[in-house]
Protein backbone atom coordinates (compact mmCIF):
# COMPACT_ATOMS: atom_id res chain seq x y z
CA UNK A 1 0.00 0.00 0.00
CA UNK A 2 1.52 3.49 -1.24
CA UNK A 3 2.18 5.35 2.50
CA UNK A 4 0.13 7.50 4.12
CA UNK A 5 1.35 11.37 4.14
CA UNK A 6 2.72 12.66 7.47
CA UNK A 7 0.59 15.72 6.54
CA UNK A 8 0.29 17.44 10.22
CA UNK A 9 0.29 15.66 13.63
CA UNK A 10 4.87 15.26 12.80
CA UNK A 11 6.06 18.10 14.89
CA UNK A 12 5.26 18.81 18.75
CA UNK A 13 6.47 22.56 18.12
CA UNK A 14 3.56 24.08 16.83
CA UNK A 15 1.35 24.30 20.39
CA UNK A 16 -2.60 25.16 19.59
CA UNK A 17 -3.79 27.95 21.36
CA UNK A 18 -6.89 26.56 22.54
CA UNK A 19 -7.77 25.60 26.06
CA UNK A 20 -6.02 22.44 26.69
CA UNK A 21 -6.63 19.23 29.19
CA UNK A 22 -5.50 18.98 32.58
CA UNK A 23 -3.22 17.16 31.65
CA UNK A 24 -1.41 18.98 29.90
CA UNK A 25 -1.31 22.19 32.71
CA UNK A 26 2.05 20.79 33.94
CA UNK A 27 4.18 20.71 30.65
CA UNK A 28 6.21 23.88 31.44
CA UNK A 29 8.84 23.71 33.83
CA UNK A 30 9.07 26.90 35.44
CA UNK A 31 11.99 28.83 34.25
CA UNK A 32 12.37 26.31 31.51
CA UNK A 33 11.80 26.93 27.69
CA UNK A 34 11.95 23.01 26.92
CA UNK A 35 8.45 20.94 28.33
CA UNK A 36 8.53 19.00 31.53
CA UNK A 37 7.67 15.37 30.85
CA UNK A 38 3.88 14.83 32.09
CA UNK A 39 3.03 13.51 34.93
CA UNK A 40 0.68 11.40 32.73
CA UNK A 41 2.02 10.13 29.63
CA UNK A 42 0.21 11.70 26.21
CA UNK A 43 0.04 8.29 25.08
CA UNK A 44 -0.02 6.15 27.86
CA UNK A 45 3.12 4.24 27.65
CA UNK A 46 2.85 3.08 23.99
CA UNK A 47 6.28 1.59 24.67
CA UNK A 48 4.65 -1.39 26.62
CA UNK A 49 1.59 -1.77 24.93
CA UNK A 50 2.70 -4.88 23.41
CA UNK A 51 2.01 -7.05 20.52
CA UNK A 52 -0.68 -7.24 17.87
CA UNK A 53 -1.71 -10.98 16.67
CA UNK A 54 -2.49 -10.38 13.07
CA UNK A 55 -2.89 -12.98 10.31
CA UNK A 56 1.17 -12.26 9.25
CA UNK A 57 2.25 -12.77 12.48
CA UNK A 58 2.52 -10.90 15.94
CA UNK A 59 3.03 -6.91 15.08
CA UNK A 60 4.47 -4.51 17.40
CA UNK A 61 5.11 -0.74 17.54
CA UNK A 62 8.75 -0.04 18.85
CA UNK A 63 9.77 3.78 19.56
CA UNK A 64 12.01 4.81 16.94
CA UNK A 65 15.91 4.76 18.06
CA UNK A 66 18.02 6.85 16.05
CA UNK A 67 21.17 5.45 16.53
CA UNK A 68 19.71 2.19 15.58
CA UNK A 69 17.01 3.02 13.02
CA UNK A 70 17.98 6.52 11.41
CA UNK A 71 19.73 4.56 7.96
CA UNK A 72 16.65 2.14 7.87
CA UNK A 73 13.93 5.22 8.09
CA UNK A 74 16.20 7.35 5.36
CA UNK A 75 16.18 4.91 2.94
CA UNK A 76 12.38 4.23 2.99
CA UNK A 77 12.08 8.09 2.64
CA UNK A 78 13.86 8.07 -0.14
CA UNK A 79 11.59 5.54 -2.43
CA UNK A 80 9.77 7.86 -4.71
CA UNK A 81 6.67 5.96 -3.33
CA UNK A 82 6.96 7.23 -0.42
CA UNK A 83 8.75 10.93 -0.62
CA UNK A 84 5.69 11.92 -3.25
CA UNK A 85 3.61 11.92 -0.03
CA UNK A 86 5.85 12.29 3.23
CA UNK A 87 8.56 14.85 1.32
CA UNK A 88 11.38 13.85 3.48
CA UNK A 89 13.82 12.74 0.44
CA UNK A 90 16.86 13.94 0.88
CA UNK A 91 20.07 13.03 3.44
CA UNK A 92 19.90 11.00 7.18
CA UNK A 93 20.18 14.74 8.59
CA UNK A 94 16.39 15.68 6.98
CA UNK A 95 15.12 12.37 8.65
CA UNK A 96 16.98 12.94 11.73
CA UNK A 97 15.24 16.28 11.92
CA UNK A 98 12.09 15.32 11.45
CA UNK A 99 12.71 12.46 14.34
CA UNK A 100 13.88 14.88 16.84
CA UNK A 101 10.99 17.43 16.23
CA UNK A 102 8.82 14.57 17.85
CA UNK A 103 11.90 12.84 20.17
CA UNK A 104 12.30 16.03 21.76
CA UNK A 105 8.96 17.02 22.50
CA UNK A 106 6.56 16.05 25.39
CA UNK A 107 5.35 13.06 24.02
CA UNK A 108 2.14 13.94 22.50
CA UNK A 109 3.44 12.39 19.09
CA UNK A 110 5.76 9.05 19.27
CA UNK A 111 7.62 7.75 16.10
CA UNK A 112 7.69 4.29 16.11
CA UNK A 113 8.71 0.84 13.75
CA UNK A 114 6.16 -1.40 13.27
CA UNK A 115 8.10 -4.53 13.30
CA UNK A 116 6.22 -7.70 12.04
CA UNK A 117 7.13 -11.47 12.86
CA UNK A 118 10.19 -9.62 13.81
CA UNK A 119 11.00 -7.79 11.10
CA UNK A 120 10.72 -3.47 10.84
CA UNK A 121 9.02 -3.36 7.49
CA UNK A 122 7.16 0.10 7.88
CA UNK A 123 6.85 3.24 9.99
CA UNK A 124 4.31 4.96 12.30
CA UNK A 125 3.80 8.24 14.14
CA UNK A 126 1.08 8.25 16.74
CA UNK A 127 0.34 11.27 18.10
CA UNK A 128 -2.35 13.15 20.26
CA UNK A 129 -4.60 14.59 17.47
CA UNK A 130 -6.36 16.22 20.02
CA UNK A 131 -3.20 18.02 21.02
CA UNK A 132 -1.88 18.44 17.23
CA UNK A 133 -2.29 21.59 14.61
CA UNK A 134 -4.71 18.91 12.73
CA UNK A 135 -6.93 20.10 15.94
CA UNK A 136 -7.89 23.46 14.10
CA UNK A 137 -9.33 21.52 11.05
CA UNK A 138 -11.85 19.26 12.60
CA UNK A 139 -13.84 18.97 15.32
CA UNK A 140 -12.10 17.75 17.51
CA UNK A 141 -12.35 15.42 20.89
CA UNK A 142 -10.54 14.90 24.10
CA UNK A 143 -7.72 12.43 23.73
CA UNK A 144 -8.51 11.57 19.88
CA UNK A 145 -5.62 9.88 18.92
CA UNK A 146 -4.05 9.99 15.20
CA UNK A 147 -2.17 7.97 13.30
CA UNK A 148 0.71 8.41 10.27
CA UNK A 149 2.22 5.35 8.59
CA UNK A 150 4.32 4.43 5.46
CA UNK A 151 5.04 0.55 4.65
CA UNK A 152 8.68 0.42 4.11
CA UNK A 153 9.44 -1.98 1.42
CA UNK A 154 7.94 -2.08 -2.32
CA UNK A 155 7.27 -5.95 -1.89
CA UNK A 156 4.84 -5.15 1.15
CA UNK A 157 2.83 -3.05 -0.53
CA UNK A 158 0.02 -3.81 -2.86
CA UNK A 159 -1.01 -7.10 -0.91
CA UNK A 160 -3.58 -6.10 1.37
CA UNK A 161 -0.63 -5.59 4.78
CA UNK A 162 -1.64 -1.78 4.95
CA UNK A 163 -5.13 -2.65 5.76
CA UNK A 164 -4.38 -5.47 8.43
CA UNK A 165 -1.69 -3.30 9.88
CA UNK A 166 -4.00 -0.16 10.01
CA UNK A 167 -6.78 -2.10 11.91
CA UNK A 168 -4.09 -3.98 14.66
CA UNK A 169 -2.88 -0.48 15.42
CA UNK A 170 -6.37 0.94 15.88
CA UNK A 171 -7.19 -2.06 18.03
CA UNK A 172 -3.87 -1.15 19.92
CA UNK A 173 -4.41 2.14 20.56
CA UNK A 174 -8.11 1.50 21.65
CA UNK A 175 -6.85 -1.01 23.67
CA UNK A 176 -4.20 0.66 25.65
CA UNK A 177 -5.72 4.00 25.42
CA UNK A 178 -9.01 3.88 27.24
CA UNK A 179 -10.13 7.40 27.13
CA UNK A 180 -9.94 7.56 23.34
CA UNK A 181 -12.78 7.13 21.62
CA UNK A 182 -11.42 7.48 18.27
CA UNK A 183 -8.76 7.20 15.92
CA UNK A 184 -8.31 9.75 13.35
CA UNK A 185 -5.98 9.93 10.26
CA UNK A 186 -5.76 12.07 7.18
CA UNK A 187 -4.39 10.65 4.12
CA UNK A 188 -3.82 12.57 0.89
CA UNK A 189 -7.35 12.25 -1.02
CA UNK A 190 -4.52 11.47 -4.25
CA UNK A 191 -3.65 8.69 -2.18
CA UNK A 192 -6.51 6.55 -3.33
CA UNK A 193 -4.73 3.37 -2.35
CA UNK A 194 -4.51 4.39 1.62
CA UNK A 195 -7.57 5.56 1.31
CA UNK A 196 -9.11 2.35 0.47
CA UNK A 197 -6.53 0.38 2.89
CA UNK A 198 -8.44 2.92 5.91
CA UNK A 199 -12.01 1.46 5.00
CA UNK A 200 -11.14 -1.89 4.88
CA UNK A 201 -9.35 -1.78 8.36
CA UNK A 202 -12.70 -0.55 9.77
CA UNK A 203 -12.22 3.09 9.58
CA UNK A 204 -15.09 5.49 7.68
CA UNK A 205 -14.48 8.37 5.61
CA UNK A 206 -15.53 11.30 7.74
CA UNK A 207 -15.36 14.40 5.93
CA UNK A 208 -13.20 16.57 3.39
CA UNK A 209 -10.47 18.65 4.94
CA UNK A 210 -8.43 21.69 3.28
CA UNK A 211 -5.16 21.56 4.90
CA UNK A 212 -2.08 23.18 4.79
CA UNK A 213 -0.19 21.50 1.42
CA UNK A 214 -2.91 19.27 0.84
CA UNK A 215 -6.56 17.82 0.46
CA UNK A 216 -7.10 15.28 3.30
CA UNK A 217 -9.97 12.72 3.81
CA UNK A 218 -10.54 12.47 7.47
CA UNK A 219 -10.69 8.89 8.33
CA UNK A 220 -12.08 7.56 12.06
CA UNK A 221 -12.45 4.65 13.44
CA UNK A 222 -14.74 4.66 16.54
CA UNK A 223 -14.44 2.84 19.51
CA UNK A 224 -18.51 2.56 19.68
CA UNK A 225 -18.25 0.74 16.35
CA UNK A 226 -15.12 -0.97 16.84
CA UNK A 227 -16.61 -4.48 16.10
CA UNK A 228 -19.16 -3.43 13.27
CA UNK A 229 -16.90 -2.40 10.81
Amino acid sequence: MPPTDSGLGSSSDDTLDLQLPPEFSALFAEGHGRPAPPAVPLLDNLAGWGAADTPAGPFELVPVRPARDLDLITGWMNDPAVAAFWELAGPPETTAAHLRGQLDGDGRSVPCLGVLAGVPMSYWEIYRADLDPLARYYPARPQDTGIHLLIGGGGDRGRGLGGMLLRATADLVLDHRPQCARVLAEPDLRNTASVAAFLSAGFRYGDEIELPGKRAALMVRDRALRDLL
